[in-house]
């Protein structure tokens, strides 16, 4: 049976912290940045942490399942 290969795309998006919980970017700020609100865009810096009902999935796909 051949290995089994991770998502590019998911790989791309989430990292995984040191204690083992997954790591993601807010959505919302690729383009248009004038629309938003000066709120929106402070509160949506840095990283967050996957909810754990997400988190199973993209657990998964990282390890190419």
């Amino acid at each position: 049976m051949p290995k089994l290969k991770s998502k590019s795309s998911v790989k791309k998006r989430f990292s995984t912290t040191g204690s083992g919980k997954l790591r993601r970017n807010y959505a919302g700020k690729r383009h248009f940045m004038r629309r938003r609100t000066r709120r929106f865009l402070r509160t949506t810096r840095g990283t967050t942490a996957v909810s754990q009902a997400d988190a199973k999935m993209i657990r998964r796909l990282l390890a190419g399942g």
